[in-house]
């Protein structure tokens, strides 16, 4: 039996609500510990309760953390997903399974292992009889750990990390753990070729989800404000703001510096944010696709008011019923619309954990600095589940409070200003805040009825001004965004381009298409809309620019063709929405059966397209088209068009 170290996954199924996101974590923690890159995926239901649930760990020694398509060793607990369960394993896979289940096994092409759990708590005096069910969870930990070779004392570490210490729960989950263990070193013959080995690859990183990020890098950006209303996946954002702030926002005196209101529904909450920011705070909200649907109105009028506020939004399918706890990036094209009117949003894209912190203080400068609402995108998948992560550095350029004149500035100029006036011709107006005592500071404006003084007008020639100024200022404000994350490949022919937690199975394919089918893609992962140059130049460089999204319509794609309509034969659109994090298999397949090779020979193109079945492509098919070599090309078509693009 060759063994197979350090590159395989393992999926435990259990019942939502059972208590096993402790043992699901600790096998995820250890693992992690023992130097050896992996990642973790909770998928579970929308009910609270009772419905199959799984979790799912990629262990990777080359790095690729991405969601694996299939299962290499199983766990089954929950005899209601048991059949499925069983079904899901590789040929050559191992299962190990709770023997109190009582269903055949009906595979021979894999290796099965019988778990006496109830019996080994039951055995064990350490555990009192409530607790057996918790505890429990353990055991199936401690067998694994015996047949793949885990390190006790990196699940000890484990453990009293996620109980912060407490001796008493740590004793108990570890003898459980360790009971296990011993019943499998004792008791089961190892058949299957799945084995762990320690390794260095994790030195200097961290393990952390996407929304404690957030609210971390919202923390050190200077949040003083955040109005909320909770909604799977984005409600441990503002939860962690709760945890966090009162520990680093408060003064010698003891009062705190921030305020966090948990709102009646999200359009409170929005509206609260937006009040906080027109009075000076750097506020902030968190939601999700069907609350940022509530936040429309207030989003519109934060636009056009011009009111500096943070909306984090947490994406998911939904709405509210269906499949709302599983991830996607459906809400962009909603999100950059967003408003009544004429609008177009700021839009920050995180692509991992780290971002999310760098983002959780970036927007707030971005959001004042423009003087509009930033939207930040995460995703389910990142926001909930734990990931590997550099550590967060902290901000070490001073906040940009924008264009804020203070009761000097409004001297210097004796008054001589307007609150929607251009007077830098950036589009970007100046403003004053509540507590400026300057008789001039003062202004009342209400949405889009207003001139550049701030006076209520009707007027369609000022309200043509104010549209086309704001319209100026989106686009400056690219300068401001966050360049691309470019994966460059040498020798490429073709492009990719994705965006968010996209990114890890957009780089595992691009080695495969590579290493298996001998396409060169060249890698941009895009990280702001408005689009900066490098977008731009990136799409012009490649007759063929596949768009990986994990939506249906292809938004990112639909938005870069209202960008850059001349590009629209270009861009080949690879989606796909099933809900899960996508996998490097997806993407790999996906990407074949759009991939076309344009070749020049002689007098006649010569163009050939592969389509993947099965995560295979097929044989090469050659189409001869007989073309004169002064007819109008591809290439010569564009030259007449254009020369060099420019987004207008």
């Amino acid at each position: 039996m060759n063994k197979i170290v350090n590159d395989f996954s393992i999926t435990v199924g259990t019942k939502n609500g059972s208590g096993s996101s402790t043992a699901n974590n600790t096998i995820l923690r250890s693992i992690f510990k023992m130097g050896i890159p992996v990642s973790g995926k909770n998928l579970f239901p929308s009910n609270i309760q009772g419905l199959p649930t799984w979790y799912t760990i990629r262990v990777n020694k080359d790095g690729f953390i991405a969601r694996q398509d299939t299962n290499d060793i199983v766990i089954a607990i929950n005899p209601d997903s048991f059949t499925r369960d069983l079904a899901s394993v590789t040929p050559g896979g191992a299962f190990f399974y709770a023997d109190d289940i009582r269903q055949p096994i009906t595979r021979t092409d894999i290796i099965s292992y019988p778990m006496p759990i109830k019996t080994i708590v039951k055995n064990d005096p350490n555990v009192p009889s409530d607790f057996r069910d918790l505890v429990g969870n353990m055991v199936y930990v401690g067998i694994l750990a015996q047949m793949i070779n885990m390190d006790l004392d990196k699940i000890l570490a484990a453990l009293t990390f996620h109980f912060k210490g407490r001796q008493k729960p740590i004793d108990m989950n570890f003898n459980a753990l360790k009971a296990g263990a011993e019943w499998a070193k004792v008791n089961l013959e190892k058949k299957d070729p799945f084995l762990l080995e320690p390794m260095d690859k994790t030195n200097g990183l961290i393990m952390a989800d996407g929304n404690t990020a957030a609210a971390l890098g919202s923390i050190f950006g200077g949040v003083q404000f955040a109005g909320w209303y909770p909604i799977t996946p984005a409600s441990s954002l503002a939860e962690a703001l709760n945890d966090f702030l009162p520990v680093l926002r408060k003064r010698e005196d003891g009062k705190h510096t921030y305020a966090i209101v948990q709102a009646e529904d999200e359009l409170a909450a929005l509206g609260m944010a937006i009040g906080a920011g027109w009075a000076g705070l750097r506020s902030m909200t968190s939601t999700s696709g069907p609350g940022l649907s509530l936040m429309t109105e207030f989003a519109g009028l934060a636009y056009y008011a011009e009111v500096p506020v943070v909306i984090w939004d947490v994406q998911r399918i939904g709405p509210s019923t269906g499949l709302p706890t599983r991830t996607s990036q459906g809400d962009l094209t909603f999100t950059y619309f967003i408003g009544h009117g004429d609008s177009h949003s700021i839009i920050l894209l995180p692509g991992d954990v780290s971002e999310c912190f760098d983002f959780g203080w970036q927007s707030f400068d971005i959001a004042e600095r423009v003087q509009t609402p930033v939207f930040v995108l995460s995703d389910l998948d990142m926001g909930m589940n734990q990931w590997m992560s550099k550590p967060f550095n902290y901000p070490e350029v001073p906040m940009d409070r924008g264009k804020i004149l203070s009761e000097k500035d409004l001297e210097e100029i004796k008054g001589n200003w307007g609150r929607y006036l251009d007077k830098d011709g950036d589009g970007i107006p100046y403003r004053t805040i509540p507590g400026n005592k300057h008789p001039m500071s003062a202004y009342f404006t209400r949405g889009t009825g207003h001139d550049e003084h701030a006076k209520y007008t009707e007027d369609s020639d000022a309200y043509i001004r104010n549209m086309e100024r704001l319209k100026k200022k989106h686009y400056q404000a690219v300068k401001f965004m966050p360049k691309p994350v470019s994966h460059p490949l040498k020798g490429a022919t073709v492009g990719i381009l994705a965006y968010g937690s996209t990114e890890n199975a957009v780089l595992e394919a691009q080695h495969l298409l590579e290493k298996e089918d001998g396409i060169k893609a060249d890698f941009l992962r895009v990280r702001a809309i408005p689009f900066t140059e490098e977008v731009t130049q990136f799409i012009e460089k490649y007759d063929q620019v596949f768009v990986v999204e994990m939506n249906r319509d292809g938004q990112m794609r639909q938005i870069l063709l209202i960008e850059y309509p001349q590009f629209a034969m270009k861009l080949k659109l690879v989606a796909y929405h099933d809900g899960l994090p996508v996998s490097a298999k997806w993407v790999r397949e996906g990407i074949l059966a759009k991939h076309t090779k344009t070749v020049s020979s002689g007098k006649k193109a010569v163009i050939s397209k592969q389509k993947a079945v099965k995560g295979k492509p097929k044989k090469t098919a050659v189409v001869a088209i007989k073309a004169k070599t002064k007819k109008m090309t591809k290439k010569t078509a564009a030259d007449k068009t254009v020369k060099k693009t420019k987004r207008k």
